[in-house]
């Protein structure tokens, strides 16, 4: 009979009823190949957590998207790590989640956490710095020779938090300009944005606000929020000819035919994508999350952390839930394995 350890799954009660979160055992995971067998220390709820919840159906699912926590057993062709090493990772959706006292991860994906960091710190970064990372250099292509005017939108939120501090570090010549609240703006600008424009003032209509804070236009709209009636014919309207869109939420439809004027390029980020290639074409999301251990231990990116919970269990987990569903959070809801996250 395999070995049981403790996890927390999406659980579907009955047919029909949605998924509830609940603690259970499930074998332990076994080491593939290239996969590392991480204790884990810390966890982070990211919106991805909230869909897949949702769209499940049936049986248990163990959700959890991100992760710190200390490598236990390595597989056989294993080179990156060894038992002992302290790690930080945001796992595959195609896989079990990380919401679990083991799991197993393919090390192509994984970085050594942050000396400077807790367990809860650095289980807060992954996911997201991803996401930024890949929207701002693989799809946007920005360099440190990069000149322009770059729009976050939803600049508050854990993805948003670290474009802005990517871009305050690592582009020197780009002007970031971030949507926030009055109440949040200036956490926006100390994570980088050098001006913001209210998302709630003008009855909601940020042009205005937009023609005095870039009055020169918009070169690149990096944005968690391409769904909704005039979203994306405010990008269309403010974008230079030439500009460039990078979207991370997921519309039902998308109309983009209307950009072809402006020869407006459209992109997606899903930072799942390399995990669910395999192979080593994963290999990026390892090197770029060392990328992102360094800057945070050289001071020049934190971990945007909002709240912290604990212990690791279904209870504690639906309040986190419940806080990221809320829509509310500056930064990311992280949850700690045991009392304390250091």
């Amino acid at each position: 009979m395999s070995e049981q350890i403790a996890a927390v799954a999406a659980v579907v009660p009955s047919p029909g009823s949605p998924a509830v979160l609940a603690d259970v055992q499930v074998d332990r995971p076994v080491a593939g190949e290239h996969d590392l067998l991480v204790e884990v220390r810390a966890v982070s709820v990211n919106p991805v957590d909230l869909k897949v919840r949702a769209g499940h159906t049936e049986g248990e699912r163990v959700l959890g998207y991100d992760a710190a926590g200390v490598v236990v057993e390595v597989g056989p062709a294993v080179t990156l790590f060894a038992p002992g090493d302290e790690v930080f990772y945001a796992g595959s959706i195609g896989r079990p989640g990380t919401d679990a006292a083991l799991h197993a991860v393919d090390e192509r994906i994984v970085a050594r956490r942050p000396a400077s960091l807790s367990w809860a710190e650095a289980a807060s970064l992954p996911l997201v710095s991803i996401t930024a990372w890949e929207g701002l250099f693989d799809k946007l292509r920005l360099t440190a020779e990069s000149r322009g005017t770059l729009l976050v939108v939803g600049a508050t939120g854990g993805v948003g938090a670290l474009v802005l501090q990517l871009a305050d570090a690592l582009l020197p010549g780009v002007r970031v300009v971030a949507t926030a609240s009055a109440a949040n703006a200036e956490q926006a600008r100390a994570w980088g944005a050098e001006a913001t424009v209210d998302h709630h003032a003008d009855g909601g209509d940020l042009q205005p606000q937009l023609a005095e804070a870039a009055p020169d236009g918009v070169d690149w709209v990096f944005t968690s929020r391409v769904e909704g009636e005039g979203q994306l014919a405010l990008y269309e309207e403010v974008l230079n000819p030439f500009g460039e869109i990078v979207a991370i939420d997921d519309p039902e439809e998308l109309d983009v035919a209307f950009l072809k004027p402006k020869s407006i390029s459209f992109h997606w980020e899903l930072m799942f994508t390399r995990p669910l290639a395999g192979g080593d074409a994963q290999l990026p999301q390892h090197h770029l999350l060392t990328r992102v251990a360094a800057l945070v231990d050289d001071g020049r990116v934190t971990a945007p952390v909002a709240e912290e919970l604990a212990p690791l269990d279904a209870a504690t987990l639906e309040r986190a839930h419940e806080l990221v569903r809320g829509g509310r959070v500056v930064g990311k809801v992280v949850v700690a394995a045991g009392p304390t996250a250091g």
